[in-house]
């Protein structure tokens, strides 16, 4: 027996007996193993019906596939030379717009967020359809830039002092 062949199984639970042997032992017999019984045939039945256990189908190949990037700005959106021709209808169908400045496809944040994931659901259902791949992911945070002060106890030059302006 497989762990799969117990689930939905009811158990059979276990019940208070006297300190008596003789009407423990007839209590068990007429209460327990009846119920110990009817589990044993129902997972020797589900066993016999479904031998391996269920298994998720695996995901479809795909011909072309591209990554849908999530900006630090909220805005979805993947490099336009990136995106395989045949999803261009799919993501203009799906509100995304072609952005000149970017040169890139985007879903902007103009739109509410529970209908930005749900035209996002849809994208992503329309283009696996067709056979095209689909990776998101989150733009990677940029390192800040190096500072340019060193600290003065690595020769950095220190600010010339200035005197106090003259009171008049």
């Amino acid at each position: 027996m497989r762990p799969h062949h117990f689930s939905g199984v009811a158990e059979p639970s276990g019940i208070a007996v006297p300190d008596d042997p003789v009407r423990a032992a007839a209590q068990v017999t007429r209460r327990v193993l009846p119920r110990y019984a009817e589990a044993l045939a129902a997972v020797r039945d589900k066993a016999r019906l479904q031998p391996d256990p269920p298994h998720r189908p695996a995901a479809p190949e795909v011909n072309q596939s591209f990554t849908l990037i999530w900006y630090p700005d909220g805005v979805v959106g993947a490099p336009y030379q990136s995106v395989p021709a045949a999803a261009h209808a799919v993501l203009y169908q799906c509100r995304f717009q072609y952005s000149p400045d970017e040169a890139a496809f985007v879903l902007p944040t103009s739109y509410p967020p529970g209908e930005r994931a749900l035209l996002l659901g849809s994208a992503l259902r329309q283009l696996t359809a067709q056979g095209i791949g689909v990776n998101l992911r989150h733009a990677a945070p940029t390192a800040p830039p190096p500072s340019r002060t060193r600290a003065p106890w690595l020769g950095a030059p220190s600010a010339a002092k200035q005197p106090p302006a003259a009171r008049r």
